[in-house]
């Protein structure tokens, strides 16, 4: 099995943090969302993952390229990089990793996680991701016939169609029908908005009698801007805290100090005079003085100072000394 993931967008909606990392990177519960997207995919396959293929931006630099291969390594797999430069669309971002597009692969957009309790059914040619929501005009929704298959792919519909929105994952049993299909919308030029879509591949396959049918997953969460990464980071604390995680590390150091969980705490961080928690995620080496902090997410090597945050996401290497509660800054900054 191979897990290929586009993940070229900046993700200009989380600025400040994304003008230095790349979205996928920002850490959630002390692992980048990327990493925590595919180690939640290998619990799913239940199979041995070959290859994990990154499609990233030139632009992103050998640093982010040594950590994606790291992320594959740390699973046992393989980790391939390629680019994608043009933003020309979905469909020619994973036809940037053609060459890796062989036996089952599973596609897999790096700006979302989830939790799953389903047995990946192989037998179909296409397994699509999806999650029951209460407005599903605002999603890509599919429609199921009698028998648990897949016959249609409704973009944001006006009308009742289905609750059942996809959520940018999907598994492929042969990698060289979908790269088939990819080549095809390429070498024809079918556009929508000037861009190529998956979606009208999967129709391609559809309509040539393949079988689709769905995941359905528990939990679906986004990474989309600060308020959602946010309380994404919440939810799962409090997913990995159910699961008996253990989530602070053995090198915090508290003087006066009180965690309230779910809360992750990296390595080497010094608390004092602080209440910390709950739903509070801090990276590695943080310094954390007459502070409290709840429901909110910080970066390595910051130093915060008589601050009282709630919602906040505070980037690597900041200082922040303050008396704003809900904020949003990204690496390097200093406010003090």
């Amino acid at each position: 099995m191979k897990i290929i993931v586009p993940m070229a967008g900046r993700g200009s909606r989380l600025r400040p943090h994304t003008l230095t990392v790349p979205k996928p990177l920002i850490p959630i519960a002390g692992k980048p969302i990327v990493h925590r997207l595919v180690e939640d995919i290998a619990g799913v396959i239940n199979q041995e993952i070959e290859e994990i293929a990154f499609i990233i931006h030139k632009d992103f630099g050998s640093q982010v390229e040594k950590e994606l291969i790291a992320i594959a390594e740390k699973l046992g797999s393989k980790g391939t990089i390629y680019y994608q430069n043009e933003a020309l669309g979905t469909a020619h971002a994973i036809m940037c990793a053609k060459e890796s597009m062989t036996g089952p692969i599973v596609v897999a957009y790096a700006d979302t996680l989830f939790r799953a309790d389903f047995t990946l059914d192989t037998s179909a040619d296409s397994v699509i991701w999806v999650k029951q929501v209460e407005d599903p005009s605002a999603f890509g929704v599919v429609k199921l016939n009698a028998n648990n298959q897949i016959i249609d792919f409704v973009e944001k519909p006006k009308d009742f169609v289905s609750n059942l929105a996809i959520i940018g994952i999907y598994y492929f049993k042969s990698g060289e029908a979908l790269r088939s299909e990819l080549q095809y919308l390429l070498d024809n030029n079918v556009v929508k908005g000037g861009e190529y879509q998956l979606t009208d591949a999967l129709e391609n396959m559809k309509q040539k009698g393949m079988k689709f049918v769905p995941g359905k997953v528990d939990e679906w969460m986004d990474c989309g801007n600060k308020n959602v990464t946010v309380e994404t980071n919440s939810r799962l604390l409090g997913f990995l805290y159910q699961d008996g995680i253990e989530l602070i590390s053995e090198s915090v150091v508290l003087e006066n100090a009180t965690i309230i969980s779910p809360c992750f705490i990296g390595n080497n961080v010094l608390l004092k005079n602080a209440i910390i928690g709950p739903n509070v995620s801090i990276g590695n080496g943080c310094v954390v003085d007459n502070t409290t902090i709840k429901n909110s997410l910080v970066q390595d090597h910051t130093k915060i100072k008589n601050a009282n945050l709630d919602n906040a996401m505070i980037g690597s290497h900041a200082i922040f000394d303050g008396n704003f509660t809900s904020i949003s800054i990204g690496d390097y900054s200093v406010l003090e």
